[in-house]
């Protein structure tokens, strides 16, 4: 679940978004509070921050996001739970509050809001609200078994390391079984096995490197492996035309029927990883003798 929490000052403009019909709004929880409409809370809300004048943003704001998946199978009850545990962690439990579920995408959330002026008149502190929130969303979800940040961030890592792997490995397919020469022959390999692999162009508008698109996903040659760089893909497709010896290198590459100029830090790259496999080919060969 995603906790995020800020400090406003357009109450009434706010809780008339909360309480949205449009969006499939229903009140989930509420405290301190007898209105029952937008104009009435926020008379009530107004009537205790007339309190304390000189504080501007006088209503703290607050979206629940549990995950897609959870999302689905909360009850208004346990919306109305997962708020009141979220407010209790924020000692906010004294402070005039509302909350709405909204339905109207997939994913569920909650509204809440908060009178930021207590009835004493004093203003919450809100220095560093929105990590505090976080933090007050982490713990709830663990107390609910509803599922935290930190263990979605790892699900997205795990996915993404196995979507990188993927795309290497069908890149060292290609590289070995179709032995391409070209940077077009290269990308249709790709094109052929899912893999999109975008030339990306500088505002020089030189070749400087390529992107990999693959299930969703969208990596930076070097992201996917240090040995997918623009400069060692490139030092690939030269070493299967078989240039032995690479005293210079083309400043310029054919790619999809124009000619593109290549980066300096492309083509240097390119000289140096060329350089780095034709030493080893000739290491390789004299061991082999």
């Amino acid at each position: 679940m995603i906790g995020k929490g800020t400090s406003i000052s357009h109450t009434g403009t706010s809780i008339h978004y909360g309480w949205n019909q449009e969006k499939d709004a229903e009140i989930v929880f509420s405290q301190h509070l007898a209105g029952n409409n937008p104009l009435e809370i926020t008379k009530e809300f107004k009537l205790i921050q007339e309190e304390n004048i000189r504080c501007q943003k006088n209503t703290l704001s607050f979206i629940l996001s549990p995950t897609q998946e959870d999302g689905k199978n909360l009850s208004k009850e346990q919306l109305g739970e997962l708020t009141h545990r979220f407010v209790k962690q924020m000692q906010l439990k004294e402070n005039q509050a509302i909350g709405f579920v909204h339905r109207d995408k997939a994913h569920i959330h909650v509204h809440l809001y908060v009178n930021r002026i207590g009835f004493d008149g004093k203003a919450y502190n809100d220095s560093f609200i929105g990590k505090r929130s976080q933090l007050a969303a982490e713990n709830v979800a663990k107390e609910m078994g509803l599922t935290t940040v930190k263990e979605v961030q790892m699900e997205k890592q795990l996915d993404s390391l196995k979507v990188r792997l993927e795309i290497k490995h069908i890149h060292q397919r290609v590289m070995e079984s179709d032995r391409p020469r070209t940077l077009d022959s290269y990308l249709k390999a790709m094109k052929e096995r899912n893999v999109d692999v975008i030339p990306t162009i500088n505002r020089a508008n030189k070749l400087q490197g390529f992107r990999f698109q693959y299930e969703g996903h969208n990596f930076k040659a070097s992201e996917v492996d240090r040995s997918m760089s623009g400069g060692r893909i490139m030092a690939q497709l030269s070493q299967n035309i078989g240039i032995a010896k690479p005293i210079k290198v083309d400043k310029s590459v054919q790619l999809l029927g124009k000619t593109l100029e290549l980066s300096t830090n492309l083509a240097t790259s390119i000289a140096k990883n060329i350089i780095k496999k034709t030493i080893k080919r000739a290491i390789d060969t004299g061991i082999g003798y």
